[in-house]
């Protein structure tokens, strides 16, 4: 790799190459849903603009960055603390590409051994594997003393996916662009959701695609730009009022999940009959997202789902919490 010794379009001034004095870091970064996604026509580069608003939710992707020995140096290394055939080790998985463009971007010449705990569900539309992005970056930034800021790391996760700066951030946001320009949303109180993961996962890609094929079949068609977030879903959270937030939920991309995955429709009934305020497709899918008015209505959920047999596993988590944080 060549050293570019700057974070591309900051002006930030060359850095020279730096080694921390850190043996180990850990960092953790929160999956999220999807409170509200709207989807414009697809750009010349056959992107979807979108407005968004994400939820940082307490499932927790944990990635520990160990300084290498002197004879692995320069080389970048994933372990996963519990093997998943589903998610790669090599220089596909997100938290390995976010360790080389900060390498790359900031000059450094160390390797660094990552060790991944995984706990948001895998290809689940919940964006674990930018939290594991996240992670990676701000735990390498601290290891290895690259000092870079909040905001160049930010630039660095925006380049490497669309869904990659919002764990840095956490809380509440509202994204636009791809969903990688954020904004900062006010949101008082708890929320207790229930996520249902399915035993398969749903391609993104694949989603978009249906979303294009019933828009192009509609009567109206799809709007050249997404729609703004409703008034009544940022009163809602700035009330703290779940019942209001459970019924501004959206998500354009429901139709086209539901379409590819006819039996979430069966998921989502369950859930709200068992006392869900609200359940939608989280994100792209096919993980259902339930809103529930309380932790007990959340537990009589999961429970509910669990005994179903509908879904791989009901996990109950509340939101919003705070995004990627060093904690070791």
């Amino acid at each position: 790799m060549s050293p570019l010794h700057a974070v591309p379009g900051t002006g930030a001034a060359p850095r020279p190459p730096r080694s921390g004095s850190m043996t180990k870091v850990r960092v953790e970064a929160p999956g999220k849903v999807n409170l509200f996604l709207s989807a414009g026509a697809p750009a010349a580069d056959g992107y979807h603009p979108l407005t968004t608003v994400f939820q940082a939710v307490r499932l927790i992707e944990t990635v520990t960055a160990r300084r290498q020995a002197a004879d692995l140096h320069g080389t970048i290394t994933l372990t996963l603390d519990e093997p998943d055939p589903d998610v790669p080790t090599d220089e596909t998985n997100l938290a390995v590409r976010a360790a080389a463009l900060l390498a790359e971007t900031a000059g450094v010449g160390d390797g660094v051994d990552l060790l991944l705990r995984k706990r948001v569900p895998v290809a689940g539309g919940m964006a674990g594997g930018s939290a594991d992005a996240a992670a990676a970056l701000l735990a390498c930034n601290a290891l290895w003393g690259t000092g870079l800021s909040l905001t160049e790391l930010t630039e660095l996760a925006a380049r490497l996916g669309a869904d990659v700066p919002f764990p840095l951030l956490g809380a509440t946001a509202v994204g636009h662009g791809r969903g990688d320009r954020l904004t900062p949303l006010m949101a008082r109180g708890t929320y207790h959701w229930v996520f249902a993961t399915a035993a398969e996962g749903l391609s993104t890609p694949a989603v978009f695609r249906r979303f294009d094929e019933l828009a192009e079949a509609s009567p109206t068609g799809v709007a050249a730009a997404p729609a703004e977030v409703p008034a009544s879903l940022t009163a809602a959270l700035r009330d703290g009022d779940a019942a209001a937030l459970a019924a501004a939920l959206h998500n354009d991309l429901q139709a086209a999940a539901l379409d590819l995955r006819p039996q979430l429709a069966d998921v989502m009934a369950l859930a709200e009959s068992a006392g869900a305020l609200r359940a939608i497709v989280s994100g792209s899918g096919p993980t259902i997202a339930a809103l529930a008015p309380d932790p007990a209505a959340a537990m009589r959920v999961a429970n509910a789902l669990n005994a179903s047999g509908l879904v791989a596993e009901a996990l109950r988590a509340d939101a919003p919490v705070a995004g990627a944080r060093v904690v070791g």
